[in-house]
């Protein structure tokens, strides 16, 4: 357990939880939010059963196995918690606000969001539905993963595909549906020169040695596990086929025409990944036919007003700069905090 310094620096914690859909991208986030914010404030990662490494040169605190995340704010007193966690429960946030002054939760889906000071949605569309004022819902807050930088809007300087065009197919940290197996067994049946590239993701839990001998049988196919250069292999991609979750956010920032299967039912229900975003959304991995999934591959690669259209309508709209008006955020909970110490409303302090 590393203390904190004694300074009069105020107290960020992260608190990030793997989570059925989310991959990878939430520990990202935090991780640059955490480098952006580092120099103003004291930053401390809270590491539980299912949280990702935290990012090197970060202090962190294990949650042991006879404490709980209640528990471990109580000791450590931050001024603000930012949770990414997937849905939280109503009764936990609640007593989590006796502690600790301002909340910020990412892609809460549960009731605690309701308890939260603040809930970033960005896997949601704005609907025309009522939500509560707090509940900000918004694709502009996508916040790119850096080494994306560099192949930022590839697609427009891309010419259209060659005479091996290049699939890259990518189900996430860890495809729960091995939708990654699927795709690969269905994509072995094309009949066309194809260069695929498999990328595995870091938890990925089913057998690797399948996909590898699938691979042995058609020619210009690899499969790669970590590590690898995402960014390195993006850039030479014609067509990705991937999950609904972040990862459409990601490739909208590069510009490539792609090919979404849902992993599950919330997948499916999000709104982003489809036509009229420049993607091509065939629903329900497990339930794909192998000819529509075909079909949706190839149909970039013929059809270049299509693949240019696909392109443009990602690029339009602008994705991956929510970094500053997140942080703008983080530094107002922390001078404007919604409760003083103990919980206690502010409002309640001054009378």
């Amino acid at each position: 357990m590393i203390p904190i310094e004694n300074t009069k620096k105020k107290t960020v914690a992260f608190y990030i939880a793997r989570t059925d859909g989310k991959g990878s991208y939430p520990a990202k986030r935090a991780s640059v939010l955490a480098k952006d914010i580092a120099k103003e404030v004291n930053v401390l990662f809270i590491v539980g059963e299912n949280s990702p490494s935290p990012p090197d040169g970060f202090k962190s605190i294990t949650i042991g196995r006879k404490a709980n995340l209640i528990q471990t704010l109580t000791l450590i007193r931050p001024d603000l918690l930012i949770r990414d966690t997937g849905p939280t429960v109503s009764e936990e946030v609640e007593k989590i606000r006796n502690i600790v002054p301002s909340l910020l939760h990412f892609d809460d889906f549960g009731d605690g969001k309701n308890q939260a000071d603040f809930v970033f949605q960005t896997l949601l569309e704005e609907t025309i539905e009522e939500h509560a004022e707090h509940i900000i819902i918004d694709r502009q807050l996508f916040i790119a993963d850096p080494i994306l930088r560099s192949v930022e809007k590839s697609g427009l300087r891309k010419t259209a595909p060659g005479p091996l065009p290049h699939l890259v197919i990518s189900f996430g940290e860890e495809d729960e549906g091995n939708l990654t197996y699927r795709a690969l067994r269905h994509v072995s049946q094309l009949q066309i020169p194809l260069k695929v590239t498999v990328l595995v993701g870091e938890c990925y839990p089913h057998d690797v040695s399948t996909l590898r001998m699938m691979a042995l049988g058609r020619r210009n196919t690899v499969v790669q596990q970590p590590p690898y250069n995402m960014a390195e292999v993006y850039a030479t991609a014609d067509v990705v086929l991937c999950a609904s979750g972040y990862m459409p956010y990601e490739v909208a920032v590069m510009g490539i025409p792609c090919v979404v299967l849902s992993q599950n039912d919330f997948e499916l229900g999000l709104a982003f990944p489809k036509e009229q975003h420049g993607f091509v959304h065939l629903g329900l991995g497990r339930k794909v036919k192998q000819s529509n999934l075909l079909n949706a591959i190839m149909e970039p690669l013929l059809h270049e007003p299509l693949r240019k259209r696909s392109i443009e309508r990602q690029l339009s709209l602008g994705l991956g700069n929510g970094k500053d008006k997140i942080v703008e955020t983080i530094h107002y909970l922390l001078e404007h905090p919604k409760r003083g110490a103990g919980g206690k409303a502010l409002s309640d302090m001054l009378h």
